[in-house]
């Protein structure tokens, strides 16, 4: 499997597998990441996918003893990955997640109509016909970016960015959607909220999503959203 590798600071080597991001380079992220999570070298402290790339984090005590860590960890990534063939994706997990559109959970939802030339419904109704692929988990623990979204509803960043948005937004920013697992800063448009927690701190994998899922929102009412809450669904 080829791949270009070289130093990051001097405690993580990036691997980049080139771009643009389509499936063969996504069977080989995806086979790096297997391959870690399977074998967890003792070096290992963590490594963290994106579109093209892959970055891990190594315990530098553990090549102590080598007057050149870096390419020490070099040799050991290639012994790793060299030989592997890229994964195949010929299955996708699908997740389906509920959204309680517009009002307080969704106050940009007519701001995103307005921009499109279009009524809140017909955004609701395009936003949750779309099927979406997870390209990757960043930025916050659990945040999927999502592509998959039709054009016909993308909506620039907020100009006055929001010190805290809620945990569970669901957001808009040029023409991707995605979801904020945390609260935390951020200039997404805010269109609805789903009441399922992303982002599982107590369990492994500790996010809900990974990269390779295909997701699918579905719109719900404030009473089924209060019974997802209460665990009534």
């Amino acid at each position: 499997m080829e791949f270009i590798i070289s130093p990051l600071g001097d405690q993580a080597v990036h691997l980049e597998f080139g771009g643009p991001f389509h499936e063969e380079t996504e069977g080989k992220i995806r086979t790096v990441t297997t391959v870690l999570d399977d074998k967890r070298p003792v070096w290992l402290v963590e490594y963290i996918p994106s579109y093209t790339s892959v970055t891990i984090f190594y315990d530098v005590h553990c090549f102590a003893k080598e007057e050149f860590p870096y390419e020490a960890v070099r040799l050991e990534v290639e012994k790793l990955f060299d030989h592997l063939e890229p994964i195949v994706i010929s299955e996708r997990r699908t997740v389906r997640i509920p959204v309680l559109y517009g009002g307080e959970q969704g106050p940009d939802l007519q701001e995103v109509a307005e921009l499109n030339g279009l009524t809140l419904d017909e955004v609701i109704g395009i936003h949750t016909c779309g099927v979406y692929t997870v390209q990757m988990i960043g930025f916050a623990p659990g945040f999927p970016f999502l592509v998959g979204m039709s054009p016909r509803i993308s909506a620039p960043r907020r100009s006055d960015p929001r010190i805290r948005i809620p945990p569970r937004s669901v957001g808009i920013a040029g023409g991707q959607t995605g979801i904020y697992p945390i609260e935390t800063p951020g200039g997404w448009q805010l269109i609805g909220q789903t009441p399922i927690e992303l982002f599982l701190p107590n369990e492994t994998p500790p996010s809900l999503l990974r990269a390779g899922d295909q997701l699918e929102f579905f719109p719900i009412t404030k009473e089924q959203y209060d019974a997802y809450r209460e665990g009534d669904v």
